[in-house]
């Protein structure tokens, strides 16, 4: 493509692919980026019982400086640039954490996310971002762990793995000890099963004493809008959807109720930010299914 592509640190569980260059050789690097995740979701519906193709989803990283332009006044430009390209576009409510960006969700086919990344480009030139810039930067990831019948075990993909000894150890430990201090951040566990750490010496020394177990990061609050007829699918039959999603993200999730006239609902979200992301993820991925389900984009 020509264009200059840096990848962040690899320990995290997303990563920022940042593309320089001329406007040309960024819409080459962002097409053969397209074509590329499509042509994995290809391969992966090969072993799916799936019948409609889900789109491709990009997520770019905005100033929020940058983001009234986007979107424009009362809207306009962000309509005008799904009409005129077919892709889905929408633009976060909150920054990302630690930052003064937003994320930009696109997903569409990949001719159309090419348009549409054309159309942001011109928008961002043309409107260069205000003040100074706080780049996001993900957290490596803290994957959470389960504890079951005295065996720590972390999630990976869709299996429990088991986990090595000393937490196994430690998560022993802490069960003999009462009383317990529990962990600031309850990581989802089985029902009705907490994770107590003690924050005894022997612990520190099993765990090292860099390990920063005290350190829950702080909760923080994020809201959503979701279109009346979609909430149905989050919320699932008699709430079995939506107390999946509180149980696997570990976030506290509170729809509110509908109000008249309005044909959205209002979603908020509340917990650490690794939480909140986990429970957006699952959200979208259950909207995406619906979606999807309806043989719409």
């Amino acid at each position: 493509s020509g264009a200059r592509i840096n990848i962040s640190e690899g320990n995290c569980p997303e990563r920022i692919v940042t593309i320089t260059g001329p406007t040309d050789a960024i819409f080459k690097a962002f097409a053969m980026i397209a074509y590329k995740f499509e042509e994995d979701i290809t391969n992966s519906m090969s072993n799916s019982t799936a019948t409609s193709k889900p789109p491709v989803t990009l997520r770019l990283v905005v100033p929020a400086s940058q983001c009234g332009s986007l979107i424009g006044k009362g809207g306009s430009k962000i309509k005008e640039i799904r009409e005129s390209t077919g892709a889905q576009v929408q633009v976060a409510g909150d920054m990302l954490p630690n930052s003064t960006e937003r994320a930009v969700t696109i997903s569409g086919t990949p001719d159309a996310i090419i348009q549409c990344v054309k159309q942001i480009c011109v928008v961002m030139l043309e409107s260069p971002p205000k003040g100074a810039t706080i780049p996001y930067r993900p957290k490596p990831a803290s994957t959470p762990v389960i504890f079951a019948g005295g065996q720590a075990y972390t999630i990976q993909g869709q299996y429990a793995i088991p986990h090595p000894d000393q937490l196994t150890k430690l998560h022993q430990l802490a069960m003999q000890q009462t009383p317990f201090t529990p962990l600031g951040q309850t990581t989802p566990a089985f029902p009705g099963e907490k994770l107590p750490l003690h924050s005894s010496e022997e612990a520190q020394n099993l765990m090292g004493q860099s390990s920063g177990l005290d350190a829950s990061p702080p909760a923080s609050t994020h809201e959503l809008t979701i279109p009346n007829d979609l909430i149905g699918c989050i919320i699932g039959r008699q709430g079995t959807k939506i107390n999946e999603i509180r149980q696997m993200s570990g976030a506290q999730i509170k729809i509110a109720n509908a109000t008249e006239g309005s044909s959205e609902r209002q979603i908020t979200i509340t917990g650490t930010p690794a939480n909140i992301s986990l429970a957006q993820y699952l959200i979208n991925a259950r909207l995406t299914s619906e979606v999807t389900g309806m043989g719409a984009l």
